[in-house]
């Protein structure tokens, strides 16, 4: 054995010894930098997260304020139920995904398993409803309708149901006062989404979770005054998760209510005599189809000649807005979206445009006398009116001989108009119009407030048409390569068509400026329009804006902000046109196209005065239009393929006459029966505890 000198082993020794002192000094310098990092650099940072997992928040949502109508009356409200939700966060942490848990529940509730999972899927572009369009992390409803005795197996099995909670919330609800459907008006109700809690933040009204959000009508518009502020309380905990203390907490600040200009009894009226008119007219024959008119849709607008209020506005079909609390199952959200139901989410006051036909003449016959023609006249009401070898005719080719604007009005003659329009389409240059070219027909319409929103507060007001020169060159560039491709000279109509918008389509033709003055070809109108002209006809010239919301009162009724009528323009005619055309208008009722309508109406004691409309639509049949109003309201009903103005629309708009001012059959005036004679002046007194004190104005 070789004997190693005692220099080598201790210079070997030596060495190990630095080696493991350099170790120790380099783990130490780390743990040291690590120290310094967590302590120095991160440690605010750190400090705050600390306290966060400390602290344990509680949300309390928000009561949502009331809806009511101009006496009070609910129309939106909220009542308890006994909601059962469930919790995807728990429910993934499962082997199954929570499968054999919402089964089980699915047995409880007496539903079938699939429809309570579909009801817990994210909604994303492939998933069709029903499914959750809200946060993940927030609980889910399953039902909103559970008993006591469902919630209490839910409860005692609870270990068969995690991730399930059976507890009482207050729930939307939309109570149909006076059978009042109203869902157009309202509007629905879903959950609020991660990006739009992301939009709202810092803004002075963010979302929560737990919020639910307005989609369309009166809950979108005035969501954020309905919403109020969920109240939060954050508590301290341990470690283990029990309660130290209370850090702070914000109650919660309940929702304004929203009171409302509408009637929930005319709104009844109103809605059933849409739909009974509908339903007439689908019982008679269109003499050009042979075949039963569709009568497909329709609409009807009561409105405050005075302020522009709307006391009722139906559109149909309709639809059920509580089908949408809770969440909407896959059959009703088929029902609401789809084409074979015609699309009820649609307003069709609002949001239905269509040509408007006759009762657009009192446009024209302000842009003649604007133009400088008598009203006066006379003007030959031929049978027809041709332009080269285009022949247009009178309705029903009636010739009523020489006559005044007004009696063009009353009779509804068409050639008339025809005649003014091409003379001043000739005047302002025909299809090479001047450099000073007047176009009074189309300027007097966008004076009337057309071809723009009324302002209306409820979203998703369209703007309807007036074909302008402007109009036809922004259309055509649009439109001309389809044009072009598809257009034959010799084809088919809808080809020739085609072929002549491909060469000069962006010509204002004269054929265009004659359909256009009695309110056909491109242009089209939406009912709230046409109420809102009419309406300004009878208070004198003003332009109201129309408004749905009167006031909002806070929830303890210490609050009140009233919202006031406002205005967009005034009617570009004179006093002197204005009551011509007031005078026409009554004789349309007394000694017009609508007199037949009308017989035995008192219109010594309540003056009446309209304009019947039978719009033709390509490949459809006729819209049927009513425009009317008194002295105190305007009323405008349109069914789309339903016949004549005063065959389909007139009884019915009568019938809402007869409701307002308490008119019998006779002709004789019940004052008691008259639902609103005048219109609602007072609000509704809401007190301190929340309830609601009716306004004036007769009772249900």
């Amino acid at each position: 054995m070789t004997n190693i000198p005692e220099t080598g082993r201790t210079r070997r020794v030596q060495i190990r010894l630095v080696g493991i002192q350099v170790l120790v000094l380099s783990l130490l310098g780390i743990l040291f930098g690590r120290l310094w990092h967590l302590q120095i650099r991160e440690g605010d940072a750190l400090a705050d997260k600390a306290s966060g997992n400390l602290v344990q928040q509680v949300v309390l949502p928000a009561v949502r304020g009331s809806i009511l109508d101009a006496r009070g009356v609910p129309l939106a409200d909220n009542e308890t139920r006994l909601v059962v939700s469930a919790s995807r966060t728990d429910l993934l942490k499962m082997r199954d995904d929570g499968k054999a848990v919402l089964t089980r529940l699915a047995g409880v509730l007496g539903m079938a398993p699939e429809a309570v999972r579909e009801k817990v899927r994210l909604c994303d572009a492939k998933t069709p409803q029903p499914c959750w369009n809200g946060s993940p992390y927030q609980p889910i409803p399953i039902t909103d309708e559970a008993t006591a005795q469902q919630a209490l197996q839910i409860r005692e099995r609870a270990e068969d149901f995690p991730g399930i909670t059976a507890e009482p919330r207050a729930v939307r609800r939309y109570p149909s006062p006076s059978r009042a459907n109203s869902a157009h008006l309202l509007g629905y109700l879903s959950p609020v989404t991660d990006k739009e809690i992301q939009q709202a933040k810092g803004s002075d009204s963010p979302y929560l979770r737990s919020d639910p959000v307005g989609r369309s009508g009166l809950e979108r518009q005035y969501d954020k005054e309905l919403r109020g502020k969920a109240g939060v309380t954050r508590y301290e905990v341990d470690n283990l998760g029990r309660v130290l203390g209370e850090a702070e907490a914000h109650p919660a600040r309940p929702g304004s209510h929203l009171v409302t200009s509408i009637d929930a009894r005319v709104q009844r009226v109103a809605e059933y005599e849409l739909n009974e008119a509908m339903k007439k007219a689908r019982t008679q024959w269109d003499r050009n189809t042979g075949e039963r008119y569709k009568a497909d849709s329709g609409a009807v607008v009561v409105m405050e000649a005075a302020t522009g209020r709307i006391v009722a506005m139906a559109s149909n079909p309709t639809y059920d807005p509580n089908a949408w609390v809770g969440g909407v199952s896959a059959k009703d959200y088929e029902k609401l979206t789809g084409k074979a139901s015609n699309y009820p989410l649609l307003n069709r006051a609002i949001q239905g445009q269509s040509a408007p036909g006759s009762i657009f003449k009192v446009v024209s016959t302000t842009a003649a006398v604007n133009a400088g023609y008598s009203f006066d006249g006379p003007y030959p009401c031929t049978s027809s009116y041709s332009i080269g070898r285009q022949v247009f005719t009178n309705f029903e080719s009636e010739d009523h001989g020489p006559i005044s604007l007004g009696r063009a009005l009353e009779v509804s003659c068409d050639t008339v108009f025809y005649r003014l329009a091409h003379q001043e389409w000739k005047r302002d240059g025909g299809t090479e119009p001047t450099k000073n070219a007047k176009d009074w027909f189309y300027r007097t319409a966008h004076q009337f407030g057309l071809g723009a929103a009324t302002g209306i507060d409820l979203p998703n007001e369209v703007t309807g048409r007036v074909p302008d020169r402007q109009w036809k060159q922004d259309y055509w560039k649009a439109n001309k390569d389809a044009w072009c491709e598809h257009g034959r000279k010799a084809g088919s109509y809808a080809e020739r068509i085609a072929y002549e918008n491909c060469r000069e389509g962006n010509r204002m033709r004269a054929g265009d400026a004659v359909n256009y003055s009695i309110g056909q070809g491109d242009t089209l109108v939406t009912p709230i329009q046409m109420a809102t002209i009419y309406a300004a006809i009878s208070n004198g010239g003003t332009l109201y804006d129309p408004t749905v919301g009167k006031a909002v009162i806070s929830a303890d009724g210490t609050s009140v902000k009233e919202i006031e009528p406002t205005s967009h323009g005034r009617l570009p005619m004179t006093k002197q046109t204005r009551d011509a055309i007031d005078d026409a208008l009554a004789g349309v009722v007394t000694r017009g196209s609508a007199d037949w309508r009308f017989v035995g109406w008192p219109q010594d004691r309540i003056p009446l005065h309209a304009k019947t409309s039978t719009a033709e639509v390509y490949g459809k049949q006729t819209t049927s239009w009513f425009a009317t109003y008194t002295k105190e309201y305007a009323v405008v009903m349109t069914i789309s393929q339903s016949g004549t103005g005063s065959g389909a629309s007139a009884p019915a708009v009568r019938n809402i006459y007869n409701a307002l001012y308490g008119v019998r059959k006779d002709g004789s005036i019940d004052e008691r029966a008259a639902l609103l004679p005048t219109p609602q002046k007072s609000l509704p007194a809401v007190r301190a505890d929340g309830t609601v004190r009716r306004g004036d104005g007769p009772r249900d």
